[in-house]
Order: structure tokens, then C-alpha cells, then sequence
């Protein structure tokens, strides 16, 4: 697995040059939303699938709202003809995603096989077993998400509640002068 971790990192790292020398904000903009993809393909593979979804979906709104805010704005760096190492390049770069989304999946479990008939001391054996006297609660699930890994809950909710503000300041119909923005 290490070795596939080493190949996604050279992908997200030529992915971001990419984005630093191309003369296209928007493929600028896609070749960052790759390394963000990259990322949570990351995170999968290390086995964080709850990071993974939050990554996904932040870099979800950020990357619609930077194709938003470049289409907006109406910015165009190339003239002429497109760029074909530029397409070849977004091509390449969207066929290696794809394959280690793939190898991602591939490695899941299979459906139906608990971590902690996998794994003896897993968490989730500690949490079944000490929950409710340690915490209290009754729901198990409860006691998992505010007293076991209450600042991961929080984060994520930070994280979360940050990107849908922040998607909302900047999608708003009108500017602070009150104009209509152009269609």
C-alpha cells in the first residue's frame, strides 16, 4: 500500500505544478481540485473513511465556487486555440484519479465484515464493552460521537458549517452596494 500512497502523492504533486504553471485560471482551478481528490483518495487508502467524506465534500463546494467565481468573472488567459499539452495533461491527470479511486475501493473490506471480528483490539471492541459505564450513555452511538471523539465530531462540524458560510457569502445574489450581479 505504501507504494501506491508514494505513486498518489507524485499525482497530487504534478497536479499542483500543474496548477502553478498553466496560463488558465480555470485549469488552474481543476488541476488544485485534483490535488483535493487526490486527498481524500489519501485519506481512503489509510483507512479514514469519515475524513475522506468530509474532504470530499469541502472540496466539493470549493471547487464549485472557484469554477464559479472564474466563470463569473469572465477571465480568459488563453486566446487562440486550445492548449493541447494542457488537455492531454487534465486527461492523464483524470484517468490516474480514476484508477486509484479504483485500487481504493478494491481494498474496502467486503460488505457485511465488522473491523472488530478483523481486528481484536479495535476501538469499537473498547466502546462496546466500557461504553455505558464509562460514559453513561445508553446509545452507544451517542456516547461514540460526543464523548469518545467529541473534538473529531467538532472539527468536522466546524469544517462543514465553514464551508456551506462560506459558500453562502459567496453565492449570494446581491453585492454589498445592492446591485444586481450580471447575468
Amino acid at each position: 500500500m505504501s507504494t501506491l500512497l508514494v505513486l498518489l502523492f507524485v499525482f497530487m504533486i504534478i497536479a499542483a505544478i500543474v496548477a502553478i504553471h498553466t496560463n488558465d485560471l480555470l485549469s488552474a482551478v481543476i488541476s488544485l481540485g485534483a490535488v483535493g481528490f487526490g486527498s481524500s483518495v489519501a485519506f481512503l487508502l489509510l483507512r479514514a473513511p469519515d475524513v475522506a467524506i468530509t474532504q470530499i465534500v469541502v472540496e466539493v463546494l470549493c471547487l464549485v465556487l472557484l469554477i464559479r467565481a472564474t466563470v463569473w468573472r469572465g477571465i480568459r488567459t488563453v486566446s487562440g486555440s486550445r492548449d493541447t499539452f494542457g488537455m492531454a495533461v487534465s486527461g492523464v491527470l483524470v484517468v490516474i484519479l480514476l484508477i486509484f479511486t479504483i485500487i481504493a475501493f478494491e481494498q474496502f473490506p467486503t460488505f457485511g465484515d465488522p473491523v472488530m471480528n478483523r481486528i481484536a483490539d479495535a476501538p469499537a471492541n473498547d466502546y462496546i464493552r466500557n461504553g455505558l459505564s464509562e460514559t453513561g450513555a445508553a446509545n452507544l452511538v451517542g456516547a461514540v460521537l460526543l464523548d469518545f471523539r467529541a473534538y473529531d465530531t467538532l472539527g468536522e462540524a466546524t469544517v462543514l458549517f465553514t464551508a456551506i458560510i462560506g459558500a453562502l457569502a459567496l453565492l449570494r445574489r446581491k453585492s454589498r452596494s445592492g446591485e444586481q450581479p450580471k447575468e
